[in-house]
């Protein structure tokens, strides 16, 4: 599983990084999603991560 974050589509309202901020961050300028790991491992980190692709408001995130 590979997460793809565009930033032009994010909306800064940090949802992900509430999911999980082992596999997420804010960028300190303009708040856009910064992905501290785009290749999860573990379930847990897996189900994170489609959860943060669910209910980011922007749909900036995708799974590959």
């Amino acid at each position: 599983m590979k997460i793809i974050a565009d930033t032009g589509k994010c909306v800064g309202a940090g949802q992900c990084v509430l999911t999980d901020p082992d596999l997420f961050d804010q960028n300190e300028d303009d708040g856009t999603v910064l992905l501290l790991n785009a290749e999860p491992e573990g379930e847990e980190a897996e189900e994170n991560a489609r959860t943060a692709v669910h209910i980011c408001p922007g749909q900036a995130l995708s799974l590959a």
